[in-house]
């Protein structure tokens, strides 16, 4: 592969080899010294692999430019690597450049059952569910809208989902995944690109984003993101990428990786209560009716998560208090009552959230230090992705919690109204000093701990109550 990207104007190829590495595995590795800043490698336009590149191939571009509906990106370039490495051929740079491609890739999307129930409660658990009905789905359109209306070009006993040497969709998607590159364009507009050699590049966070892409040229360069000894391994920057993402494309996780995150989804019905009133107030405040919000270690409860309950609670009461105020008034408490609200079935969402992981933090931490799952490995990646997203959870639960407190306190509301005397529905204990569930508001517990207990029978009930008064 050097021999033809050097013939096609590759810059710094001489400086650089491909190599193994002890963790990381295939990387690139440099033959002299660099100092931060410096150009590393340059690939030129004409082989970089991209929209644009297959729209212009003699033989596959008018297929593919042709799709009705249009191909996305990521299936563009996908069916362009098939097609590529299904040809004997004509494309003997870019056959070779395939070649390189990993045969097999680590993606929490290649996981056995019982290595992806180790992160069971995460969001990479669900998304890796459903992105592999998706590609399912994805593969049938793709047969229907291309790959059956030229069989001579798409043999589909080679153009499979599954496994069937190293040729299959599933395989190409996650090559894209992988090994693309975006840059944003001077005009606003983004390209998503695969650059031969360059995508042998692994990533560190200790490095400073080096890789480039010339408009005006084209081309695609790396710079040392920081002093390089000759037989160092050159590296770029991904970006701030939790554990969850950089194993569902990447394939590969970083232990107590900062960026970890829990992406909390926020929605609410149309049929609720004064919805299009919520809706204005919502907009106001630069939210939606359904909202992802990024809970992070470093801020592990956003204004915008408490923002946007403060609106969904409001009741007809509330309206008129808040008539007088400005549409934005959700940056501060509408009043005792709300906030309080607000809180405890924020403190009973994440409660409910760490329940629902498969093995809590401190056993799998134990796991952990203890071997029981193979160092690199694919339940050992998994580990820590669950361990990232819990300690996010805790946090934002333990910042809720203070602030439930404090509102509490503030209100001299501090167990809700019940009546008297009522039962616990856990325990079934008498007891003035009870607590309500915070979504439903309805059925009541003597603490924390019943309340756990006590969800998964009732989870069915709370959602039923909650629907009709639109929470």
């Amino acid at each position: 592969m050097e021999s033809w990207l050097k013939s096609c104007g590759a810059v710094g190829l001489d400086d650089l080899e491909l190599a193994d590495f002890p963790v990381t595995g295939r990387g690139v590795k440099t033959l002299r010294r660099f100092t931060k800043g410096e150009r590393i490698l340059t690939i030129p336009s004409g082989i970089l692999w991209t929209v644009e590149h297959a729209y212009a191939d003699p033989l596959v571009g008018s297929v593919l430019r042709s799709a009705r509906p249009p191909l996305s990106v990521e299936d563009t370039l996908a069916t362009y690597i098939l097609f590529i490495r299904s040809r004997e051929s004509g494309y003997d740079g870019l056959r070779s450049h395939v070649a390189a491609f990993p045969t097999s890739y680590s993606s929490s999307l290649f996981f056995a059952e019982d290595e992806l129930e180790v992160c069971a409660g995460t969001s990479l658990y669900t998304i890796t569910k459903e992105l592999d009905r998706s590609i399912k789905d994805d593969y049938r359109a793709l047969v229907m809208r291309v790959l059956a209306q030229r069989r001579d070009l798409f043999p589909l006993d080679k153009f499979t989902i599954e496994d069937v040497g190293v040729i299959y969709y599933k395989w190409a998607l996650c090559t894209v995944w992988s090994r693309a590159m975006d840059f944003v364009l001077p005009d606003g507009n983004s390209i998503r690109l695969v650059a031969p050699f360059a995508d042998m590049v692994n990533h560190s966070s200790e490095v400073e984003p080096c890789h480039v892409y010339d408009a005006s040229s084209g081309s695609l360069s790396v710079l040392a993101g920081k002093d390089y000894e000759a037989g160092d391994q050159a590296f770029i920057y991904y970006g701030s990428i939790p554990n969850s993402r950089l194993l569902r494309l990447y394939g590969f996780v970083v232990p107590g990786n900062s960026n970890d995150n829990y992406d909390l989804v926020l929605s609410t019905h149309p049929s609720a209560p004064f919805f299009e009133l919520k809706q204005k107030l919502w907009a106001s405040a630069g939210l939606d009716s359904t909202c992802t919000i990024s809970l992070t270690l470093a801020d592990p409860l956003p204004k915008n998560v408490i923002r946007y309950l403060r609106i969904q609670r409001l009741d007809e009461s509330d309206f008129a208090a808040i008539a007088h105020r400005q549409l934005a008034a959700a940056d501060e408490k509408i009043n005792d009552s709300n906030e309080v609200e607000v809180l405890r079935f924020l403190v009973e969402s994440f409660c409910q959230l760490l329940d629902g992981f498969g093995t809590q933090l401190e056993k799998l931490e134990e796991q952990l230090a203890e071997g029981v799952y193979p160092s690199g490995g694919n339940a050992w990646a998994a580990a820590h992705v669950s361990l990232g997203e819990q300690r996010v959870l805790r946090l934002a639960r333990k910042r809720a919690e203070d602030l439930l407190s404090a509102a509490e306190s503030e209100s001299g509301d501090v167990r809700g109204s019940l009546p008297a005397m009522a039962r616990c529905a856990n325990c079934e204990k008498d007891s003035a000093q009870l607590m309500l569930c915070g979504r439903c508001k309805a059925i009541p517990y003597c603490g924390r701990a019943c309340q756990v207990a006590h969800y998964k029978e009732h989870k069915a009930i709370c959602r039923a109550i909650a629907s009709k008064s639109g929470s």
